[in-house]
């Protein structure tokens, strides 16, 4: 192994590490302060940002879950009153769904101080740190780290 290969191992821990520990703290905050889970934050956001639902094979591929995780968490949420379930006029096995009122609220609650949050945990970082760890990223997505 190449020295620059052991320092990419060794960045990829940091970077894993890092990761770990942020979305601890987070699942901590929406435990403690909103009384739910990271996965039924995340499933509410990728259904606030496509407002007039999805199909459960949709939001799995947004989430980049099972279908089986992503139906467990809707089926919790839909008993909480948060999301309803509709099925498709043309095809039987298509169901789509989307928040509720009381969903898109308690969503949009949640939200802001979960920015807050992610703003207090990153909040050691510049402007040029943010624009630089950015670029970084966009190069290694596009699987042209080099």
């Amino acid at each position: 192994m190449s020295d620059l290969s052991k320092r990419r191992l060794k960045a990829w821990i940091r970077l894993l590490g890092v990761t770990r520990s942020v979305e601890s703290e987070l699942r901590e905050f929406l435990r403690l302060r909103h009384d739910t889970t990271l996965p039924r934050f995340d499933v509410m956001a990728a259904l606030w940002r496509r407002r007039d639902g999805v199909t459960m094979s949709e939001l799995s591929r947004m989430l980049l879950v099972s279908n089986g995780n992503a139906t467990g968490v809707v089926d919790r949420l839909e008993k909480d009153g948060f999301v309803r379930r509709r099925p498709s006029e043309t095809d039987r096995r298509t169901v789509f769904v989307a928040l509720t009122d009381d969903g898109l609220r308690a969503f949009e609650g949640m939200a802001g101080e979960h920015e807050k949050e992610v703003d207090r945990l990153l909040g050691n970082l510049s402007e040029a740190d943010l624009d630089a760890l950015t670029t970084m990223f966009r190069r290694i997505g596009k699987g042209d780290a080099r």
